[in-house]
């Protein structure tokens, strides 16, 4: 089966990762559902860019904590196009606090970033897993973080919804082969949109400085760098699953437990 025939479902693809990942696949010529929950205009530029590359795209409104919007996206997908090969888990959620800061996280600001993180994986896997073992062969890719690798990151609740969805992918590897492999990949810093909006312009330029000066690469990865990645495990990691590939341009190599 060529890549041509082949359908992919990414969560939040509107901007950042999810967006570069539906691009790269669609630039092989896979059909890619393009999800997004507030950012349309900036959805409808991915499928654009999607068809340019050579790709065909389907735009989906879907919130991924809510199951009854999971189960929709997946059978609009499988409608569409009759079968489901890849899900990328690229939807993501945060609250940047200080981690010192115990107080400055309530029980709802857990569980809205569990809810996107961890179980909205977890029920897209859930809806997609029965079309994907039809195909055989077919993949998942989670993205996580260094964050959930390390405890640090945006604030101790992101983190642990990181380490969740770490071990969430050993289970589901588990419970899916042979038809499916499931992995995830962790990376590090990331030039995204959604990292400068949270740090603002000036911090964002400053740990661009401090890690590209950390690592022993001296660069920092962009989201085409992460999606080259997840477009890997997706096509050609035939004989890998269950695996957590960290991907931080070396900066663990010189801080220990990173």
């Amino acid at each position: 089966m060529t890549s041509e025939h082949r359908v992919a479902i990414v969560t939040g693809s509107a901007t950042g990762i999810g967006a570069a990942v539906a691009q790269r696949l669609a630039s092989s010529g896979v059909r890619v559902v393009i999800n997004y929950r507030k950012s349309k205009t900036e959805a409808e530029a991915t499928a654009a860019a999607c068809k340019n590359a050579g790709g065909e795209a389907l735009l989906h409104e879907c919130d991924v904590s809510l199951d009854d919007d999971c189960r929709a996206m997946v059978a609009a997908a499988a409608e569409r196009w009759g079968r489901i090969d890849y899900l990328v888990n690229s939807a993501g959620t945060t609250k940047y606090v200080d981690h010192k800061n115990l107080d400055g996280l309530s029980a709802e600001d857990f569980q809205r970033i569990y809810s996107v993180n961890v179980i909205g994986a977890f029920q897209m896997a859930r809806a997609a897993a029965p079309h994907m073992r039809k195909v055989g062969h077919a993949a998942i890719v989670n993205v996580s973080s260094t964050a959930g690798l390390r405890g640090t990151g945006s604030s101790i609740a992101y983190a642990a919804s990181k380490a969740a969805l770490n071990n969430l992918t050993l289970s589901l590897a588990r419970v899916l082969a042979p038809e499916i492999r499931v992995n995830v990949v962790c990376p590090g810093f990331v030039k995204t949109r959604w990292v400068k909006e949270g740090l603002g312009e000036e911090k964002f330029a400053a740990r661009i400085d401090s890690w590209e000066s950390l690592s022993p690469l001296k660069i920092s990865s962009t989201p085409e760098d992460v999606a080259q990645t997840v477009a890997w495990f997706l096509t050609d990691a035939t004989h890998l699953t269950g695996e957590c590939l960290r991907l931080d341009d070396g900066t663990h190599l010189v801080t220990p437990g990173r």
